[in-house]
């Protein structure tokens, strides 16, 4: 064959390549509950904001999680690249992992949980938990471990550890039915399941979780990254955090609209939307950051190890957050470094 008919054949064949490699473009699988706690996933989801911010040759891929753990698992699986999850689910992956498999590079909400008793299950003070069935999203998630922290700072035990309250962890949406077949006495959920609890299952607020924590704020809300896919992927991930931050000042800025967003994404998912009354409540008792609250994670990383999560010896979390990418971002918006 010809010689410059080859060279000719290679280079089209080289463009022809390139071509189908801009076409095909990056993917980011990022995994959220259809919570209020993740109001920036839900708002990013229901505006195409994320999908913008990233551009046209970035796929944004979204999975659905009930609870941290499974979000966990997946990312751990390489089903997802990221995720928005809460901290105990966060500090536990990066345990078992031996520090290796994921990074803290971002926040994403404050608040919005709370102990929600049913109005006619006879509890009104801690005493009354003994022989009572309270539920949590997920065993080892951040409801749970808050759960059998305040149990023990009460002098209960759940059955699981020779006491008699017991903890039955399961889906939000099951809390709710059970709640009204008076199956359930009691659970510790997440906005806005919270207050659905409240008023469409008989339930009463009994703690409002803000109460026990430094100035009302704890960590509900993070975004964590593969390690692996940080490394690999750090522009797109950097893409990716400067749209959290956007999207956090906006929805701060714009709530009326945010919540009406946030309510449509939450329809789309559950089948459901959310009444006005339960909406404006559920929010109040959250922010919207992007602020990790590394104190409070500190908090709740010994909460879940004196619960047991963590293993016999206290781990080393030093690695646990790589906010370089999130500073340089608040640098170039003129906002204050977050150490």
């Amino acid at each position: 064959m010809n010689k410059r008919i080859v060279v000719g054949m290679a280079l089209w064949l080289a463009m022809a390549v390139s071509a189908w490699a801009q076409g095909k473009g990056d993917e980011i699988r990022v995994g959220a509950f259809p919570n209020i706690t993740h109001a920036q996933a839900m708002v990013g989801k229901a505006n195409g904001f994320f999908d913008r911010a990233l551009g046209p040759q970035v796929k944004v891929k979204w999975t659905s999680f009930n609870a941290g753990p499974s979000a966990i698992e997946a990312l751990f699986a390489g089903a997802i690249d990221m995720t928005y999850v809460g901290p105990n689910p966060a500090i536990n992956g990066y345990v078992r992992s031996n520090g290796e498999s994921l990074r803290i590079v971002s926040g994403a909400a404050s608040g919005g949980a709370s102990l929600i008793v049913r109005n006619d299950s006879g509890i009104n003070k801690p005493e009354d938990f003994h022989g009572k069935r309270v539920a949590s999203p997920q065993f080892g998630n951040t409801q749970d471990v808050a759960l059998r922290n305040w149990l023990k700072n009460h002098g209960l035990k759940s059955n699981d550890k020779g006491g008699d309250v017991q903890i039955v962890p399961m889906a939000n949406p099951d809390q709710l039915t059970l709640f009204l077949k008076k199956d359930l006495d009691a659970a510790w959920a997440p906005e806005p399941w919270a207050t659905r609890l409240i008023h469409e299952g008989n339930g009463r607020l009994l703690v409002d979780e803000r109460t026990l924590w430094p100035e009302g704020q704890f960590v509900i809300g993070l975004l964590v990254v593969n390690t692996k896919f940080l490394n690999a992927h750090r522009d797109l991930v950097k893409n990716w955090i400067r749209a959290n931050v956007e999207l956090t000042d906006w929805i701060n800025g714009h709530q009326d609209e945010s919540k009406k967003l946030l309510n449509d994404q939450i329809q789309k998912e559950t089948g459901k939307a959310l009444p006005p009354v339960v909406l404006n409540e559920a929010f109040s008792r959250m922010q919207v950051t992007y602020d990790p609250l590394h104190g409070a994670l500190t908090t709740a990383a010994q909460q879940a190890f004196d619960g047991g999560f963590l293993g016999r010896q206290k781990p080393d979390l030093s690695g646990l957050y790589d906010l370089s990418v999130l500073n340089q971002i608040l640098a170039e918006k003129g906002k204050k470094a977050i150490q």
